[in-house]
């Protein structure tokens, strides 16, 4: 019988350590530095709060989020194959602070027509610089703009045209860090519930057997 509070004590701990592990699990990282957040190249006339990449543009600006609060960027340009005369010739450079959300813009920018790579630095980064590879072409963006004879716009009530307006996907980038994920709250909650009646039985037991 002498076994009976041991194993009383050990299940109450039990629970009281299954009660105490959702809130350790959902607690953020205390600290997060280094390759956090992602950059865009984005058309002059997108908004910043979209957070997708368009690769074809003419006059445009990068836009990083996500990144630790007031790291410092450093990101350059290069020409890139196959129209560049000389590849990994810097095209265009730059610098700037992101705000206390990680977030930050360049001015508009504009390159002549052709293949180029983005090398977007920033303090505490662990691995090689991010990059994205785009395409500028205004020529075709004029063009484009003159609009043609046997086209017609879509209409604004179009369910695909709604569809893809309130898609998640068509804003996020999906390069974001995901944050993780455990055992259902109810589940942990359930087994301490159940560790819990268990304990008190044992202890019960173990008083009637002394008073006996």
């Amino acid at each position: 019988m002498r076994t009976l509070p041991r194993a009383g004590s050990l299940a109450v701990a039990a629970a009281a350590a299954l009660l105490t592990a959702p809130a350790a699990h959902a607690a953020p990282t205390a600290e997060v530095l280094g390759d956090n957040g992602t950059v865009k190249i984005h058309d002059a006339g997108t908004g910043e709060e979209l957070r997708k990449n368009e690769p074809h543009v003419c006059t445009f600006y990068l836009d990083g989020f996500g990144f630790d609060g007031g790291q410092q960027v450093d990101w350059h340009i290069e020409a890139w194959a196959p129209t560049a005369d000389v590849k990994g010739e810097t095209a265009e450079s730059g610098s700037l602070s992101l705000d206390a959300e990680g977030h930050g813009r360049t001015q508009e920018l504009s390159l002549p027509d052709g293949h180029y790579k983005l090398f977007w630095n920033f303090d505490g980064e662990k691995g090689a610089a991010k990059h994205k590879v785009f395409w500028t072409d205004c020529e075709e963006s004029a063009e484009d703009s003159t609009g043609s004879a046997d086209s017609a716009p879509a209409a604004s009530g179009s369910p695909a045209v709604q569809g893809a307006a309130s898609s998640p996907s068509a804003q996020d980038g999906g390069d974001l860090a995901e944050t993780g994920s455990g055992a259902p709250v109810g589940l942990i909650s359930a087994a301490a519930a159940a560790l819990l009646g268990a304990g008190g039985y044992l202890v019960f037991r173990r008083r009637r057997a002394s008073k006996g």
